[in-house]
């Protein structure tokens, strides 16, 4: 049964002391609210921050509880060298990251990462113990041209299917309409479902029914508290990649929640 997840991606937000209040806000709502539920929760903040969410979300008193996974939002293509200012998968493996977005729509807008670069993070990743959280979707003039499941196809064709069945099943795959990012505007559930159906059919023939059934798909485009319940009520919807409503506590829990 695949699982369900809500991950939590706070872009370049929050100085050091208003992370600090939001983890903590976050681990004690977690742990009065939601003791036993069904979903993994992942908080990727900036790099800054990430040692201290590990410390923050993983109780103190009993090491096996854990209230959140932590996420990187990037990583290097390569193990290590003279890369200024960049973070490796060993790096992030050595502070007990779990989780790394790769391929997010504004590191390919920003810093034109292309399939190819995704491909070579989301190996490193893999061979480096860390989930990749892999994104992908197309634009409002692919959309509007028809062509967004070309694009869609060409992404993760080209991103993730060199990937051995075993090493694929280990991944996350996140759709991001990136007319929908940081606009308010959100897909229509009708809409992200064709979508997330059309991933998983495409997971199908390339490596079988099983594999598409197992592979947890997230929906990444201004979900909120108010459009969570009726996105993760869809059949191939299995959770969030949440960028502004995870910062603030009571949005992301209640997003979290949000699974009927």
């Amino acid at each position: 049964m695949r699982r369900k997840m809500v991950a939590g991606n706070w872009k370049m937000n929050m100085n050091f002391q208003e992370a600090e209040e939001l983890l903590d806000e976050l681990v004690d709502r977690l742990d009065k609210e939601l003791e036993g539920h069904d979903v993994d929760v992942v908080v990727c903040p900036p790099a800054p921050y990430l040692e201290m969410a590990y410390d923050l979300g993983t109780s103190e008193e009993d090491e096996n509880q854990v209230y959140f996974s932590v996420g990187a939002q990037n990583v290097n293509e390569h193990d290590k060298g003279a890369y200024t200012g960049e973070i490796s998968a060993s790096m992030l493996a050595s502070m007990n990251v779990e989780y790394c977005i790769v391929g997010h729509s504004e590191r390919r807008k920003y810093y034109a990462e292309s399939n190819q670069q995704v491909a070579r993070k989301v190996e490193i990743l893999l061979q480096n113990e860390i989930v990749p959280i892999v994104c992908c979707g197309e634009s409002l003039e692919e959309r509007e041209s028809g062509n967004h499941f070309k694009v869609i196809e060409k992404q993760l064709a080209e991103s993730l299917f060199q990937l051995k069945p075993l090493d694929f099943a280990r991944l996350v795959i996140a759709y991001e309409p990136v007319w929908a990012i940081g606009t308010g505007k959100t897909a229509t559930p009708a809409e992200a479902q064709e979508v997330h159906a059309f991933i998983r059919n495409l997971i199908q023939e390339k490596y079988g029914k099983e594999m598409a059934r197992q592979t947890t798909l997230l929906y990444g485009g201004s979900c909120n508290a108010a459009t969570a319940p009726e996105l993760f009520a869809c059949p191939d919807i299995d959770g969030g990649l949440i960028g502004g409503a995870s910062l603030k506590a009571d949005d992301f829990i209640r997003i979290i929640n949000a699974f009927e």
